[in-house]
């Protein structure tokens, strides 16, 4: 379980094809040792489970099932990646809860600075828009955010220039792509109702 607040990115360096997934490996300054193989990391949003820790690089499969439901089907070397923790008890949650379990990938139809922060607007899939409420909590390569409006196509986000430094969104452009989390509250809350009709 994540909260969704990035302190820490990383970088791809390496991506090795398996047979039904693949192996990558990331680069990152995180206070990891042996001890803390078999741990669950946020990359990108995606929960996965560390590997191999050696130098600073992180090793972590993913399967068929993770590569299709996430951006990593199209992921590239020197990509830059968000990365979080586990929450441990007691810690105090500034984010919203986020499992770390992709809902669909978005696409950014367009970026604007206003003043000091970013208007970013993106698309989903028809299928997800259902699930969209304005106000509520989304999640985005990760990170918790605040859907400002609901559109036609998707959502728009404002980004604060805190959160658009620490994390990978001051490397996207129009038409990059991105995992998108939906908020799990509202999903349940809207199956309970669906299946009382």
């Amino acid at each position: 379980m994540f909260n969704g607040i990035i302190f820490n990115k990383g970088s791809i360096i390496k991506i090795l094809k398996r047979p039904k997934g693949i192996n990558i490996f990331i680069k990152s300054d995180l206070k990891l040792s042996l001890r803390d193989i078999g741990i669950s990391i946020a990359c990108d949003g995606v929960c996965l489970t560390l590997i191999s820790i050696k130098k600073k690089i992180m090793e972590f499969y993913l399967s068929d099932e993770t590569i299709n439901r996430s951006k990593f089907n199209f992921i590239k070397l020197k990509d830059k990646i968000n990365l979080e923790l586990p929450l441990q008890y007691g810690q105090k949650i500034s984010g919203h809860i986020c499992q770390g379990h992709v809902d669909t990938i978005g696409k950014i139809l367009s970026i604007k600075k206003i003043d000091k922060s970013y208007l970013f607007d993106f698309q989903i899939s028809k299928k997800e828009r259902k699930n969209i409420i304005e106000k509520a909590s989304i999640s985005i390569n990760g990170i918790s955010l605040t859907i400002s409006k609901v559109t036609s196509k998707g959502f728009q986000i404002w980004i604060i220039p805190h959160t658009y430094k620490l994390t990978n969104l001051s490397s996207l452009k129009k038409d990059s792509l991105v995992n998108v989390e939906i908020d799990i509250l509202s999903k349940y809350v809207r199956n309970y109702f669906y299946e009382k009709k």
